[in-house]
Parts: structure tokens; sequence; C-alpha cells
């Protein structure tokens, strides 16, 4: 017997009402572009570089 429910419904939660923004659907400004740049850079730097300098 197949338990599967083929109304609109997950849990108990009404599926169609539901709004989600992801991540790549959200705008994002130049400022937090060059935030995530330099987050990176700086997670680059404790990676890599400071490794090489304490060998």
């Amino acid at each position: 017997m197949d338990d599967h429910n083929d109304d609109h419904t997950d849990h108990g939660h009404d599926v169609e009402g539901l709004d989600r923004v992801t991540s790549p659907m959200q705008d994002f400004s130049m400022s937090q572009v060059g935030i995530g740049f330099a987050v990176l850079a700086v997670g680059l730097v404790v990676a890599f570089a400071l490794p090489l300098l304490a060998a």
C-alpha cells in the first residue's frame, strides 16, 4: 500500500503558500562583494601563507 499523500501538503504544512528566497536569488551590493573578497583573501593567507612562513 502506498502511503504517499497526493494533496498539496507536506507534513501538515501548505506547500503552495511558501515564499522561499534562497541566496542566489537575493540581490547583493558591490560593498558586500568587496567584503567577501576581503574575507577570502584573509582565509587564503591563513590557510597557505602562514604555514609556508612557519616552515
